[in-house]
């Protein structure tokens, strides 16, 4: 058996008995019945992910998956190829958006190198190379079936080790010049809907960069003509390093009972693939944010996975996974600590 098909055989239904007493715990606090909204959602879902009454949260780790795309040399990015491995530098010297938000919640941030092109030349990056970067997937596969499964092997050891090292909330992160492309070209394969209704501004195009972009997906698909009954060969043909990785290490994190909190579109569309793959992944996942990218809404609304906040974010690293993780440690906090009618001394409803 490999290691995807262990992985995906070792993700359970979630705990519907301790769901059941999280939900009968929360009825009896000191609130009218559903009062707390989504946040009751999320905490019920925590209790069936990790099978703990009352979740603990407070380990958090953001894992950012960087590499490059070959797509990027058919402009469909307002900035050059090179950024990305300018951005890795950056997570390294802690001067990123998401190092900023991760010290303020209190999250380890991990960057991984899936597929930078050329040498990223740091212990602090996790070198996991597959290649550097994907091919250009307007005229031929992004990668092989074997990249593309060790791609994803590479986020299900990930989740492995950080699970032993005690982590108990991920979050997904991306960096990659024109990764917007694959992920607009795996939604309307998987989805069934055309490029123009996939297609957004990723990192600012202008309306004729736009143009040009969607007409780049559309010849994606036409020539590789990925079939979405097959999803280890759609994300070959079409996907990205990181994509493939952000896959794994939901899927490997749902092996391990770890909840996943996923970011914006780029690490939706890996959750899209991952769900594809093993669709009970898919519970294990918490959506964070809507992006402002054309299709995240619409992705997140085929999935099912309702986001906790909509700020117009469409920066990608894993921001918005890491703005929401207050959220969530804020709902297992209410659980644990309000108090119950019966403590408190108040009269429940008669």
């Amino acid at each position: 058996m490999s290691m995807l098909e262990d992985t995906l055989y070792q993700i359970e239904p979630l705990n519907r008995e301790v769901m059941a007493e999280v939900r009968k715990h929360l009825d009896q606090l000191t609130k009218p019945t559903g009062s707390l909204g989504v946040l009751e959602d999320i905490v019920a879902q925590l209790g069936g992910i990790t099978g703990q009454a009352f979740p603990d949260v407070s380990k958090k780790a953001v894992v950012v998956m960087a590499a490059d795309h070959g797509v990027a040399i058919e402009g469909v990015s307002a900035y050059p190829q090179e950024v990305t491995a300018q951005m890795v530098q950056n997570f390294i010297r802690g001067g990123a958006a998401i190092n900023v938000l991760a010290r303020h919640t209190g999250a380890t941030v991990v960057v991984v190198d899936v597929g930078v092109v050329g040498p990223v030349g740091s212990p602090q990056v996790r070198d996991c190379k597959i290649r550097p970067g994907t091919a250009n997937i307007a005229r031929g596969p992004a990668m092989s079936r074997e990249e593309a499964l060790r791609a994803l092997e590479v986020g299900i050891e990930l989740a492995s080790e950080l699970s032993d090292q005690g982590y108990q909330l991920l979050a997904t992160g991306e960096m990659g010049i024109g990764n917007t492309t694959p992920s607009s070209a795996l939604t309307a394969v998987f989805l069934g809907i055309s490029p123009a209704e996939v297609t957004g501004r990723g990192t600012g195009l202008s309306n004729a960069g736009l143009a040009s972009k969607t007409a780049v997906i559309r010849r994606t698909l036409e020539v590789n003509r990925p079939d979405p009954g097959d999803p280890l060969g759609t994300l070959a043909s079409v996907g990205g390093l990181e994509i493939a990785a952000l896959a794994g290490l939901i899927l490997g994190a749902a092996a391990h009972r770890i909840p996943v909190v996923i970011d914006g579109f780029i690490t939706t569309a890996a959750a899209l693939v991952a769900a594809r793959l093993k669709l009970q992944a898919l519970d294990y996942v918490l959506a964070s944010h809507c992006s402002a990218e054309n299709a995240h809404r619409r992705l997140l609304d085929h999935l099912k996975l309702r986001p906790m906040i909509d700020l117009d974010m469409r920066l990608g690293e894993g921001t918005g996974a890491v703005l929401a993780f207050p959220l969530i440690e804020a709902a297992t906090r209410l659980l644990r600590e309000m108090a119950t009618f019966e403590t408190a001394g108040i009269s429940n409803r008669s």
